[in-house]
């Protein structure tokens, strides 16, 4: 007997609540360093009249999927699928295809796994690539979380073609791909390949994760498939205006990508410096790994200073980026030297 399918939200970054009682003593503010957040946010305009007062209008919905198509590389706006959030799209995804062997290349992000448990998949974890091509689902984050990991395109266009033959379905997760090289996503290949599906998260890269707002490019079949399972208002008007806002604003793009580099090379040198070993990440977070992760971890708590932790991995720690010069300085003196 399989045993059952935790119902509950997996434990993730940025829960303070949790922190708080955990770190009942600690200084306030917390300085929340355990998600993969831009600290830096994009600046939000004055939104429309309407934005709040109104429902949300299809001209709007199809502006941003234009908008959307564009700045991923998907071939045009049927491409596009506009959600509130990418676990939303992966649960949807999930049961676009009959019941079999989903593979996740590991270790990453749980919560795409237990969406396909929750499918009725079966489910396992791989740490190579190859065993991807047997799966009915394969799942890749690219660049992974927590450490960064970059699988190429030939690789992954490869995979694809390997799951076609089967009729199997590949699903790429590049919620942090706005922070590796511009040439590496797969935005442009659901033109040629009808089995890949590729996640875009929004509130990441701009530093606005309240926001609630992701997209979904795939072939236009299974776009459509989406956005009618996600219904005609699948995110608000504010989402819909400040969406389409920022991914027109290109300088806004590439002065956040070389601040966020800068940001993430300041904070390696940061913590080797502590003696601690960088395994890798993103410009948006680093990971390390240390024999004494669960004392620095609480150490960092009580102190203020929430960072991720791994309960599979319990060497393993992952630090998001202070934002202010106070933060930097603030975590600067809880690190232990």
């Amino acid at each position: 007997m399989k045993p059952p399918i935790d119902l509950e939200p997996l434990f993730h970054g940025g829960d303070l609540a949790t922190a708080r009682k955990l770190f009942p003593g600690a200084p306030e503010p917390f300085l929340d360093l355990s998600t993969g957040i831009n600290p830096n946010p994009y600046l939000i305009a004055q939104l429309p009249p309407d934005a709040y007062t109104s429902l949300p209008q299809p001209a709007a919905l199809a502006r941003l999927a234009r908008i959307a198509a564009k700045a991923y590389g998907a071939p045009s706006a049927a491409h596009v699928a506009i959600a509130p959030g990418s676990q939303i799209v992966m649960t949807q995804l999930a049961g676009v295809i009959a019941k079999g062997r989903a593979v996740v290349l590991g270790p990453t992000y749980a919560e795409h796994a237990r969406a396909a448990a929750l499918a009725g998949h079966e489910v396992s974890e791989t740490a190579d690539v190859e065993q991807l091509g047997e799966a009915a689902l394969a799942i890749v984050v690219n660049p992974n979380n927590p450490d960064g990991r970059l699988v190429g395109r030939d690789t992954l266009l490869s995979l694809a073609d390997r799951l076609q033959r089967r009729d199997g379905l590949l699903v790429v997760d590049e919620a942090f791909m706005e922070a590796a090289p511009e040439d590496a996503g797969l935005g442009d290949a659901v033109a040629s390949r009808g089995n890949i599906v590729v996640l875009r998260s929004f509130g990441k890269f701009y530093g606005l994760p309240g926001l609630r707002l992701s997209f979904a490019l795939a072939a236009p079949e299974i776009a459509a498939r989406l956005a009618a399972a996600l219904g005609p208002w699948p995110v608000s008007g504010a989402a819909l205006a400040i969406g389409a806002e920022a991914l027109s604003d290109r300088d806004w793009k590439q002065a956040a990508r070389a601040s966020l580099e800068t940001a993430a090379r300041r904070l390696d040198a940061l913590l080797a410096g502590a003696g601690l070993e960088v395994l890798g990440g993103t410009a948006l977070f680093r990971l390390v790994r240390t024999p004494e992760a669960e004392h620095l971890f609480r150490q960092l708590g009580e102190a203020g200073v929430l960072v991720r932790r791994f309960e599979r991995q319990p060497g393993w720690l992952r630090f998001g980026l202070p934002g202010s010069e106070d933060e930097w300085q603030r975590l600067a003196a809880a690190v232990p030297r």
